[in-house]
């Protein structure tokens, strides 16, 4: 489902949250779009985090820390590069007041990034919304190979580590499909969400320079046995 937004209703933080909550979720038609769409799909991509699987050649990476990963940094610069025009893309969905939006959600506590770094340059990311034990992924980039995969795995283990039950990922792609994402239909979601929103998670519970090799081991610890055949995933 998708409506455009009525320019005499005014979306403000509080709105977006609420809209979180039901279910709903905002995107431009276009970068120089003013307006924006709510979308609430009927059927939704989720990340089960206790079916995560990390391909053997991500852990590796992710072990041996290749990208240095920082939470909440580059908050502004990590949103920047999920809109940039890229190889492949020359449209994107964040427009300025998308931007804006989220950047309030951020100075409330509502909205995080994940940074990959390399030295002192910002070579992907992702970004997105937590409400409850709820966490939105809204967007991710990559400038250097596995680096929004990376962020995506620190991801992964931070919310385990807080608590966090539902990892939303809207819609399926190829890249997130390799993780384990599944789709579910909307009742389903909603009680996932429903769920969620009553748990009390922290994104802070874990220190900013948390290594990869802890974060595998947790994400480790969090797996069914069933859903990470050893020969699957490799964290050692």
């Amino acid at each position: 489902m998708a409506s455009r937004d009525d320019i005499a209703i005014e979306i403000t933080p509080e709105v977006l949250l609420k809209a979180y909550a039901c279910g709903i979720f905002p995107m431009a038609e276009a970068a120089d779009d003013p307006a924006l769409y709510w979308i609430e799909p009927q059927a939704r991509g989720i990340l089960p985090l206790e079916a995560l699987h990390v391909p053997r050649r991500l852990a590796r990476t992710v072990r041996q820390g290749v990208y240095t990963v920082r939470y909440d940094t580059a908050f502004d610069d990590v949103i920047k590069g999920c809109g940039a025009e890229r190889v492949g893309r020359q449209t994107t969905w964040i427009n300025e007041k998308i931007r804006k939006l989220y950047r309030a959600l951020h100075d409330r506590g509502h909205c995080h990034s994940v940074e990959a770094w390399e030295g002192d340059k910002l070579v992907g990311g992702l970004y997105g919304v937590a409400l409850g034990g709820a966490f939105f992924g809204e967007s991710m980039f990559s400038y250097a190979r596995d680096a929004s995969k990376v962020a995506l795995v620190h991801l992964c283990g931070r919310l385990i580590a807080g608590g966090f039950t539902l990892l939303d990922c809207q819609f399926i792609t190829d890249h997130l499909s390799q993780f384990g994402t599944i789709e579910i239909e909307r009742p389903e979601f909603h009680e996932h969400l429903e769920a969620a929103l009553r748990v009390t998670a922290n994104w802070h519970v874990m220190p900013n320079d948390a290594a990869g090799f802890e974060i595998l081991e947790i994400i480790r610890k969090h797996q069914k046995p069933a859903a990470a055949p050893a020969e699957k995933i490799e964290f050692r």
